[in-house]
């Protein structure tokens, strides 16, 4: 498990997955993008793109940090995006959201 960071420093990290590490959907991401209609490129530009405005949550069960990504589409949907770390170059996309707000 990797230790809870600040929301800057998942940020950093995200990006940092992003560009160089590996980014894993888990099936639950990939099940909910196709309910929901969301676009594999538009959640991957929010993931790029987006903030994380909340604390990190504890996934008591599975012993993991998860952290809510949020952002615009570039057609501006409002997504969130749950995500966790599984290692320092590796982030597990869990869930998409669209933000009614």
């Amino acid at each position: 498990m990797v230790d809870r960071l600040s929301r800057t420093d998942a940020l950093k990290l995200l990006r940092q997955c992003m560009q160089t590490g590996v980014v894993e959907y888990h099936p639950h991401f990939e099940k909910r993008c196709l309910e929901r209609s969301v676009d594999l490129v538009d959640a991957q530009y929010v993931l790029r793109k987006g903030i994380i405005y909340d604390e990190p949550e504890l996934d008591i069960r599975f012993q993991e940090w998860r952290y809510k990504v949020e952002g615009k589409t570039p057609d501006s949907d409002k997504l969130r995006i749950v995500i966790a770390f599984l290692e320092r170059v590796e982030v597990l996309v869990i869930t998409v959201m669209l933000d009614k707000r």
